[in-house]
């Protein structure tokens, strides 16, 4: 009995939740996106007609490049837009563009790699264990530093690419490449360097995701790392060989989010309660039934209009395989998640891993406390605003509670975590001590 009124009352404090959000104060809205298949979500609640039945009529717009893509957010000439998880806490925070920037909705997990070039990898081979004539997988940077050194006593800089400095891929590249011994390199803002590249053994460079095959293949770089489906598309021309996947760097990290001007969020919030509940639908959709949708999501985004490659080379990744050197192809289930294991709650300890990073290269350039890490993450990830979407759904019946987390007593910081590629454990309510168990990086009171 007791069970039944307690199911009962929860249903009841849903349907209410979902009375709550009244009708859209905005109903014509324009979204931006990079041609990149992480922008699923926002193809799929279009396609789907999950906008529309939120009263929404949206028109999704391709975007040059990162930066044009946020001052558009900024300035008002876009609603929203799939960002890089990044780029709220850069902005609020100042490093950049100074703006209050706020998500209620992460994207996705995982879905990046790194990719050096044929000569770069047939350098690395002799470096890499082999099991029955194949490389044994994670590829770790240890396997690059004798390369990289080479370059450097013969006095020739190590280039490489990265899409942005706020973006995952620039930490996961520096990641990967610190934990081999290679330094990436600092910021140091307060001196007006912004080139990332101090103290560098390896020099990193932003360079748009559709361009880093061509970049690499001209040798201006010799490897990047980008999400789909620009790792496979170097496998496919046989210009390059993707070694590490972010999945194998960090296990089910959090990739793009999407993300709103706080003043938007303020002026139309039962707007923006709406976009976030036909995004987790389309979230759901893309991985429901074990990836069952995944072969028409890739058909709907090899369109123009969206990603517009190849369908065999976004689907190499996207249904849940990956190829390495050519004709290395290993099965990868979660390379992209959409929805499961919580993908799409924007939890707070993803954004201080983010910030940590930022203090650990330098773009924060000041001892930060523990409780400014928290407070920054607070301002921007909005679980309360994801929550309220949820619960509608809910109460609709188009999702379960079970699908999501335990929002009556979710912290929002995931227990510590343990699948680095270098086994350091990473608790987000901890940040400085984090910070402190790495032998390249700043941490304490250092400052460049």
């Amino acid at each position: 009995m007791s069970v039944a009124v307690s199911i009962l009352a929860g249903t009841t404090i849903s349907v209410h939740a979902a009375q709550e959000i009244g009708w859209p104060e905005k109903e014509e809205l324009k979204f931006g996106f990079i041609k990149l298949t992480d922008m699923a979500p926002l193809a799929i609640a279009y396609e789907k007609g999950y906008f529309e039945e939120e009263g929404l009529y949206v028109t999704l717009e391709a975007q040059a490049n990162w930066k044009v893509l946020l001052d558009r957010v900024i300035d008002g000439q876009l609603d929203g837009a799939h960002m890089l998880a990044g780029q709220p806490l850069g902005a609020t925070i100042g490093f950049g563009t100074k703006a209050d920037i706020i998500t209620a909705f992460s994207m996705d997990l995982n879905g990046n790699a790194i990719t050096v070039s044929n000569d770069i990898w047939q350098q690395m081979k002799p470096h890499i264990p082999q099991k029955d004539g194949k490389p044994v997988h994670p590829i770790k940077a240890d396997a690059l530093k004798p390369v990289v050194d080479k370059y450097k006593a013969q006095g020739k800089p190590f280039n490489m690419g990265m899409v942005f400095p706020v973006s995952t891929h620039n930490y996961e590249l520096r990641y990967w490449l610190a934990a081999g011994g290679i330094h990436p390199g600092f910021y140091a803002p307060e001196k007006g360097d912004t080139s990332g590249q101090l103290q560098a053994d390896a020099l990193l460079s932003v360079t748009p995701p559709p361009q880093m095959p061509a970049t690499m293949e001209a040798g201006t770089i010799y490897g990047y790392c980008v999400g789909e489906p620009w790792n496979q598309q170097a496998v496919f021309k046989g210009i390059g060989v993707p070694v590490v996947t972010d999945y194998e760097i960090w296990k089910d990290n959090p990739e793009k989010v999407f993300g709103v001007s706080k003043a938007w969020a303020d002026k139309y919030p039962n707007t923006h309660i709406r976009v976030v509940k036909a995004m987790i639908r389309a979230a759901m959709w893309l991985d429901a039934n074990n990836n069952a949708n995944r072969p028409e999501a890739v058909k709907i985004l090899s369109k123009s209009q969206y990603v517009g490659a190849d369908y065999e080379v976004i689907a190499n990744s996207m249904t849940g395989t990956f190829e390495y050197e050519k004709g290395d192809k290993r099965s990868v289930p979660d390379f992209n998640v959409f929805f499961r294991y919580n993908a799409t709650y924007p939890y707070y300890s993803d954004a201080i891993w983010y910030l940590t990073q930022m203090r650990r290269w330098g773009q924060i350039s000041q001892a930060k406390s523990d409780d400014w890490y928290k407070e920054i993450a607070k301002k921007v990830y909005r679980p309360d605003i994801y929550a309220q979407a949820a619960k509608a759904l809910i109460a609709e019946g188009k999702a379960k509670a079970s699908e999501f987390p335990e929002f009556a007593t979710e912290s929002g910081f995931k227990p510590p975590q343990t699948h680095f590629i270098d086994n350091i454990v990473y608790d987000g309510s901890q940040p400085n001590a984090y910070l402190e168990k790495f032998a390249i990086g700043l941490k304490g009171d250092s400052k460049l």
